[in-house]
């Protein structure tokens, strides 16, 4: 079965746009790159990625595009781009130039802006107009905190090709599941919205174990339906509470339970199909 990762990230430190990374656990302060994966997807059986962007700068997506020329299995980055700027159709036409056909979406990362409400900010609309224009699709980083706010550009935005990133970040540590639900089933209303099978163990905090994450698994499946769920590891955060391989056995486990026979959407079919990624099935060699 062919094997799409649906979100990954790669980054380089010394480049200096990460800020993020000054707050985030020591071993994830390093250098993150091609050859620090690709032998642990190649075991895990993963085919293809999407990539990513991990900062804020135009810069670092054409670092993606140049990361993605020297790992064959990135076949899609998703980018940034300033929404606010004056000219924000030509820098996503520049970015789409400059990919190659590589840009199959943007993400702001609207988790770390002070504003909960940013998202729904009417000085946005021409952005997600040009993005829906281009024919791209909006990563959506998001905690519980800015829910509200993606719901009112859903509305703004029926159109929108939009996944939720890492389910919108439940809070599992917490065992806090109504308030999210409530999100996820006024989300779920909207046709277009996707959401990533993504992000879920490292919500945990010791001594939770990782069978926390069933009960938010098993609503996402009632609520998106095995057709809008894509599977992806978001290495490498995720090392820092298991490997590669680990996380694709539970989520394989997870959506045999709750989605039989729907292996091949929430892991390939859907990705492909989202990000219009133009791959073909790997031709394995009979047995």
């Amino acid at each position: 079965m062919m094997i799409v990762d649906a979100h990954q990230h790669y980054w380089l430190p010394s480049r200096g746009d990460y800020g993020w990374l000054a707050q985030a656990p020591m071993a994830l302060r390093r250098a993150f790159l091609p050859a620090d994966l690709c032998a642990q997807r190649e075991a895990a059986g993963v085919n293809f990625s999407v990539l990513v962007q991990a900062a804020p700068s135009e810069e670092e997506t054409r670092y993606l595009f140049e990361l993605a020329h020297l790992d064959p299995a990135v076949v899609g980055v998703v980018g940034w781009v300033d929404l606010e700027a004056d000219d924000v159709g030509a820098r996503i036409d520049a970015l789409i130039r400059d990919g190659g056909g590589l840009l199959r979406g943007l993400r702001p990362m609207a988790q770390d802006i002070a504003d909960p409400d940013w998202l729904a900010r009417p000085s946005l609309d021409r952005a997600f107009d040009c993005i829906q224009d281009c024919g791209l699709t909006f990563d959506a980083l998001v905690g519980m905190p800015q829910l509200p706010a993606l719901c009112r550009r859903l509305r703004r935005h029926p159109q929108l090709s939009v996944v939720l990133d890492h389910a919108g970040k439940p809070a599992i540590a917490d065992g806090r599941f109504d308030q999210w639900t409530s999100w996820i089933d006024e989300l779920a209303q909207h046709p277009q919205l996707h959401c990533k099978l993504s992000g879920l163990l490292t919500l945990l905090d010791e001594p939770v174990h990782e069978d926390a994450i069933e009960p938010y698994v098993a609503d996402l499946f009632t609520h998106f339906g095995a057709e809008r769920l894509l599977w992806g590891s978001d290495w490498p955060v995720l090392t820092t509470h298991a490997d590669f391989g680990h996380w694709l056995h539970v989520a394989q486990t997870l959506t045999e339970r709750y989605a039989p026979g729907s292996q091949a959407d929430v892991f390939a079919a859907n990705a492909v199909r989202f990000y219009a990624l133009d791959i073909e099935s790997p031709v394995t060699n009979p047995v």
